[in-house]
């Protein structure tokens, strides 16, 4: 008389099969899939490498004797100071990739600073959907005072 297989030769033919049928155990081959970035850490990101690029746009032009554009830069340090208030993880994030090589900075003029601020102006509605209510307020506050910049730069220095 044949003698029943045994308990491990059973659970050992089954994973087996498992295997063969494209299925796992649990913890066999699964990684743990990387958790997706908060929306809202992106965003913080964004806005504040996008303070930091507008503020040395500004600090250019005052060294080279466009003193009155100070209040202009301060305006933008207060927002970066807030948002890093606010979110003062944002400098341990890791940088985005860039999937463009660097250009060279193009030439700093009032004309390329309003433009800058009309484009940042004309984002941040576009940012809210991704914000809280409280980083949405500051992000609105935040467009409202690019606009103004874009309509109140000096046509000359």
């Amino acid at each position: 008389m044949r003698r029943p297989p045994s308990r491990r030769a059973v659970l050992a033919g089954g994973a087996s099969l498992a295997a063969l049928a494209g299925c796992s155990t649990p913890g066999a081959d699964e990684r743990p899939t990387p958790k997706p970035e908060d929306p809202e850490h992106v965003l913080m990101r964004e806005l504040i490498a996008d303070k930091e690029r507008t503020i040395g746009l500004y600090s250019t032009l005052i060294t080279a004797g466009g003193k009155e554009l100070v209040p202009f830069r301060d305006r933008h340090q207060a927002h970066l100071d807030e948002l890093r208030r606010r979110f003062p993880a944002a400098g341990t994030l890791p940088a985005s990739p860039s999937t463009t090589p660097p250009s060279p900075p193009p030439k700093v003029s009032l004309t390329r600073l309003r433009d800058v601020e009309r484009k940042a102006a004309a984002l941040r509605p576009r940012q809210l959907a991704d914000a809280s209510p409280a980083l949405a307020q500051l992000i609105a506050s935040i467009g409202a005072c690019e606009a103004l910049h874009a309509l109140s730069l000096p046509r000359s220095l």
